[in-house]
Order: structure tokens, then sequence, then C-alpha cells
């Protein structure tokens, strides 16, 4: 019978560090794994409030890896392990005879997530792999593209060490599902300088043979009564605004955008951010306010949709953080205690260690019986994906890598499809007018033997089209309803639009990017997240479906997936300081971690004090410390190329690397292109078009990136093939149900 979790009976080690790790296997046990929490004898490397949240839900034991019988002891919880999770840099388990090969040779089961800076076979494998390191070497440092700079801009949010962690968790109950089939687990490898690429695949996005086109919103923010600021789009809003009573004497048409600046400035600071929020939703737009991210954890839709909570910690005593991301309706998740002190359940581990059967349990199949073992984890997996934009088309993409048969749906009433070579990879496709009667019942042939169905519409769209969870579970009882949204489906923003960079200004992230006014993101970190962490809530699901037979739902948001981003700096508690770094002037935290222009290029270091005296180009400056330190090195790092520089700041044992200031400027890279991270290929009608790769590693079932994104709707005929409809085709395009031409792979929105 299955448990209240969907990962109930599973169990994982957990030896991560610092980020990417703990969260990993955070998210693990919010779903139910027992969790035991490998630590140093003298606790985490990295000592900070985040490990209130990054390892509630947790046992824990402390071994000290160097010594024989604590060695043992983590070979026998590894023996013992469903899962196994480590983000130290390659080689260092192996050396310890703890490493991947080793231990799923002794445990066939085990699925062993490893989750190094950068990959084994990354010419930068060795190089310690901080998180402003990730960041300058991955491009996290741009600014967006409506600021017009060339100057690197330090993020304190730890995009790299967040996507590695949704990509591990994704990959983990993947090779669970698989191991469902196989009784065999394996190895996966889950760079995170690769899986940073997540983070801003449609970004380098590029059709070689077409013009650049500028086509991004163009947001502004606006300071209101209440003192705050307020985003939304002038080109959509302004009329609305135009018609209050107030602007009366502004509605000459002759008026240009400028001219009215002025006035639309004061007409703001008459009213506070929430009544202005108000007036966008009451005539179906766009807008929100911006808050820092103290008061993200105080507002009234992060309560309401409970995505946030107060809790105890051991250290902490009362704090309030994020609670459980993913919504799944029949295996809801739970924060189940908070951290544990060090080593607190040393003696409990060590005694069902003496009793514990080294083969662990929960498949059906015996670890000898692979005869239906699958080649790739979700094969045989059907998905119609009716998502738009970005975060529910991208979860489906992942679906389509891991192996899924990937049917996208797109409206014959939306043209052009959005971001679609970047999100509609290795999918096929069919333009359908869900709006006749037809093109619905052709839905319901196609769900007959469809496992999962994907949707980001508004609340209530899905509904009112006839195809909502209730109806399509009606029709297909173990179907696995998604359903994606801005601020989820409780709370009083429930049935509002919203997109990316909404769930950024309201959850704190462009506040923290900007110094006097909040700022926008360069990338589209909640929309692809978001797509990751429905992915995640699908494995669990059909984890579930494949032990109970249930279907269920699953509901994710970008405010969900705004917050889990910034965990690292959410935990409000008494004597809390907000002083994390932020700004348009931020290159870093103190002198030793931070960008510095060159001669060339910028760069960044990060290095230890007593380093800087192994540095020869350096050393008459290293007794230098603060304010002082920072300006020496910044006329230092001016006389030399990036390359002298990282040449001998590597001699020295100094971490540092060119900083990346364009997304695109990665797709050329060799290394880029040998970890699989930049595909340029052949596309059906427009040329040759460059996308980035998924850039992960699973042994068994390997990920693959699947085809180019076809041109819209040319796979009607096979996917009607599939419901016996093929001859019907050439009447159902004359009635227009069905859509073969016309439709436009649009770039980003």
């Amino acid at each position: 019978m299955a448990g209240a979790f969907a990962l109930d009976g599973i169990r994982v080690i957990d030896f991560g560090q610092y980020i990417a790790g703990p969260m990993a296997a955070m998210l693990l046990a919010d779903f139910g794994a027992d969790v035991i929490r490998v630590d140093p004898p003298d606790g985490p490397r990295f000592k900070t409030s985040a490990n209130a949240t990054w390892n509630r839900g947790k046992r824990s034991i402390a071994l000290n890896l160097k010594d024989q019988s604590d060695l043992e002891t983590a070979r026998q919880l590894i023996a013992s392990a469903d899962v196994v999770i480590e983000n130290f840099r390659p080689g260092v388990m192996d050396r310890l005879g703890l490493g991947p090969a080793a231990m799923t040779e002794m445990n066939s089961r085990l699925v062993y997530c490893s989750l190094p800076g950068f990959a084994s076979d990354d010419p930068r494998a060795g190089l310690p792999a901080w998180e402003g390191l990730l960041g300058a070497a991955t491009g996290l440092f741009s600014s967006h593209a409506s600021i017009k700079t060339d100057v690197p801009v330090y993020t304190a949010i730890p995009y790299a060490s967040d996507f590695g962690a949704l990509l591990a968790v994704t990959s983990i109950t993947m090779a669970l599902h698989a191991r469902e089939f196989s009784g065999l687990g394996q190895a996966i490898e889950v760079p995170l300088f690769n899986a940073t690429f997540n983070a801003f695949s449609g970004k380098v996005m590029k059709v070689h043979d077409a013009v650049e086109v500028d086509v991004a919103s163009k947001w502004e923010h606006m300071r209101c009564k209440d003192g705050r600021w307020f985003m939304y789009l002038p080109n959509r809003f302004n009329k609305h605004l135009l018609a209050l009573p107030e602007m009366a004497q502004w509605r000459d048409p002759a008026l240009t955008p400028e001219q009215l600046l002025k006035p639309i400035a004061e007409l703001f600071l008459t009213r506070t951010t929430s009544e202005w929020e108000d007036l966008c939703a009451n005539v179906g737009l766009e807008g929100i306010a911006s808050n820092p991210g103290v008061d993200w954890l105080h507002h009234p839709l992060a309560e309401a949709t409970r995505i946030v909570a107060d809790f105890d910690d051991p250290e902490l005593g009362r704090f309030r953080g994020m609670d459980i991301n993913l919504r799944l309706s029949k295996t809801p998740g739970a924060v189940r205690a908070p951290r544990a002190r060090l080593d607190a359940h040393r003696a409990e581990i060590l005694k069902e260690l003496e009793t514990r059967s080294a083969a662990p349990s929960g498949s059906t199949h015996a670890a000898g019986n692979h005869t239906d073992a699958l080649h790739s984890a979700l094969e045989g997996i059907k998905v119609l994906d009716l998502g738009i934009i970005l975060a529910s088309p991208s979860c489906g993409r992942t679906l389509a890598e891991f192996g899924a048969n990937v049917v996208k749906i797109d409206s014959a009433h939306r043209n052009p499809v959005n971001w679609h070579n970047d999100v509609n990879r290795a999918k096929r496709s069919i333009v359908l007018d869900l709006k006749t009667q037809e093109g619905l019942d052709i839905f319901w042939r196609l769900l007959e033997d469809a496992d999962v169905v994907l949707e980001n519409f508004r609340k209530g769209v899905a509904d009112k089209l006839g195809i909502g969870y209730e109806a399509c579970r009606a029709r297909r009882p173990g179907i696995i309803y998604c359903s994606v949204n801005a601020y989820g489906r409780i709370g009083p923003f429930a049935d509002r639009p919203g997109r990316e960079v909404l769930a950024q200004a309201i959850a704190g992230m462009s506040y923290r990017l900007g110094s006097e006014k909040p700022v926008l993101n360069p990338l589209n970190g909640n929309d692809y997240g978001t797509g990751l962490m429905t992915c995640y809530g699908i494995a669990m699901a059909l984890l579930h479906r494949k032990r109970s037979g249930e279907g269920q739902f699953v509901d994710s948001a970008l405010i969900y997936t705004a917050t889990l981003l910034q965990t690292n700096m959410l935990q409000d508690f008494k004597g809390k300081q907000w002083n994390e770094p932020h700004g348009q002037e931020c290159r870093g935290i103190g002198a030793l971690y931070r960008c510095y222009q060159a001669s060339d290029a910028w760069l960044f270091i990060a290095a230890k004090p007593e380093q800087l005296a192994h540095c020869s180009e350096l050393a008459d400056i290293a007794a230098k410390t603060g304010t002082d330190l920072e300006q020496a090195l910044e006329q230092r790092f001016r006389s030399q190329s990036v390359e002298n520089w990282v040449a001998a700041l590597t001699r020295a044992g100094i971490t540092a690397h060119r900083v990346i200031m364009k997304f695109m400027d990665h797709m050329d890279s060799p290394v880029v292109r040998a970890q699989g991270l930049s595909l340029t290929r052949e596309h059906d009608e427009l040329g040759l078009v460059t996308t980035a790769g998924p850039g992960i590693k699973l042994s068994r079932t390997p990920i693959k990136a699947g085809r180019p994104a076809p041109k819209p709707g040319s796979d009607a005929a096979s996917i009607l093939g599939d419901i016996g409809m093929a001859h019907e085709l050439d009447r159902l395009v004359r009635e227009k149900v069905v859509v073969v031409d016309g439709i436009l792979p649009g770039g980003a929105s």
C-alpha cells in the first residue's frame, strides 16, 4: 500500500556541503525520503542560517572520512541506501573508495548523484567551484538587456547551485522511476556549470540566418504613494491611466510617451502599490509591487499560498522561511522535523546498520530481473503539453529529454509560438483549435493513452475549455495533471495574469539586484526553475502511480520557485541582518571575492588572505586590508590581461576565472560544445539553429537532446495517425481545426 509521501521507503545519504547537495536532499526529505545527513565532526563547511532550511527533515551523523572506522560506517550507509548525494570535486569520493563506480557495483540498486562544480571531463574539473566563480564562468553577472552596460553585476542569488539542486532531484527521481522497471540504479553527474545553462537557455537560442530583433517587453518602475515601487508595461497600461479623471488634460493624442512620463509619474504618487495592483487586475493587465526579501516573507500572498511558514530551529530559535514548494494532491509534502543538532542520530543510525539489509526495499522487482529495463527513464510515457511561453513547455522539453513521447499542442489562436526553438526541442507538434468540438474530440482521443497533461493557463481557463483536471481524470483516472501559474492556485492573486519578471519583483529578486530602484534579473530563472520543479513533481507522481495506480494533480508556481531560489537568504529571525550584497554597483563580497577589470576584460577571484603572499605579482600589497586592498587590487589587475592573471593566480593556488559578459559568448566554446551545452543543427525550415543542450549525465538511462524543434504543426499527420485519423488531415486543415502552415516559431516574448 502506498504511503502518504511520494518518497516513502527511499533512504538518502546526504554528503552534500554548501548549497546544491543539501538543497537537493532537502527537497527529497520534504516528500518523505529518509535523509541521513553526513557532516564532518566540526559541522557543515558552510556556516549559514540557511542550513536551518536546507537541513530540515534530516537525521544527522558526524563522520571523519579520514578515519578508517568512520569511513567504513560511510560505506555501510551507502550499502543500505537508495540514493547518495555528494558535491565534492570530481575524484574526491573515488579516492576515499566511495565513488559512484565502486558504490553502484557494491549496491546495484543505488542511484548515486554527484554535483561537482565542473564536469569530470571538463578541463576545469579541479577548480574549487565557488558560487561566484560559477557565476563568472556562466555569464550570471550579465545585466538585463534593458540596461546598456558592459560592467559585471554580482548577484547574491546562487543560480548555479539552485539549478544543480533542481536538476539533481529531477534526475534522481527519474532514475528511481527507471529502477522500478529494471531493479537497477545508476550514476548521475550534474555539474553546476552545466546546470546553470538551464537557467538561461532561451538567451542563447539563435537562428543563424535571421536578423536579431529586440522583442523584450519594456517594463517601467514607478514610485507610489506608499514609497514603494510599482512595475508595469506602459504600452499596455498607459491608455487606462489616461482614462482616469485626473488625467483628462493629458489625453491629447499628439503627446509623445516622453511628454507623458512626468504627469504619469506624478499620477502614480497619488495611489499605493496595492491600489495600482488592483487597478491592473481589474483591466486584465500585469502589474506588481516590488518587495525586499524580508517583506516577501511576510507578504499576504506568501502567507495565503503557504510558501512561507514559521519554524523552530535549535540554533536560530523561531524563524520564518520557505515551506513546501511543490503541491501534489495525493502525496503532499511536509516539513517533518527541524534541522537536527550535529550527530544527534548517531546511536540510532549505527543500530539500524547492524540490522538493516544491504539491499534496500522499495521496488517490486528483484535486483537481478532486468528483462523490462528502460532505455530512457521515461520510455513509454506519453505527455500532452499544452504549455505556453516558458515554464510549462520547458517542463515538457525536459520530460522529452528523459525519453517521454511529448505531443506539443499549440493553439490555433496564438501566433507566433514564443520561445519555440528553445522549449519545443525533442517534441512532436500539432496546432489544434480546442475551441471547436472536433478539436476537443481530437484532444480526448489523444488523452486515451496519455500519462501526463501539462498546462499553464490562467486559473479557470482549462476548465472553461473543458479540459481541466476533473474532466481529464474522469476520462483517464490515472492521469497526472500538472498546472503551472505565476501566483499559485490559492490566495488573492490566483486569477491574475503573471510572468517571470512579476515573480522576480514580488518575491524580492529585482530589489536585490537594484540599488535605489529595483532592476530586472537578466535570466528567466523562475520560469525554467518552475519547469524543473514540475518535472520533479511528475517523476514523484509516476513513482506513486507505479506503486498505487493513482494519478494526481501537480501544482507549481513561479512565486514558489522565486522563494526556493533565494533560500540562501530567506530566513527571518531575531537578530537577522539583511545585508547581503546588492545593487548595480556590486562586484562581489569584499576584496578577495569579486570581479576586477584586467587590461582586456573582467576576471573573478576567490582567495584567502594568506594566499596573496604566494603570488609574486601581488605579494607587495598582500598586507593591505579592506578598502585599501580592494583599491590596490583594482589598480594592479588593470596592468595585465585576464589570461595572464588567471595563470599567475592559479600558480599561487588562487581560484580565478574570466567573467563571461554575455550568455551567447559561451556558444562557440569547445568546452561548452564538448559538454553538449551548445547544439548547432539544421532546422526543418529555418536553416542552422543554435540552442542549449541538457549537459547532464545518467549512466544507464542517458538524457538526450532530441531533434530540433519542428515547424509548428508539422507533425499533425503522425500525431493524428496515432489515433487513426491521419486520413482526416486534409479536411481538418480545410475546416481550420488543425493548422499546418502560418504559425511562426517566435523568439523571446
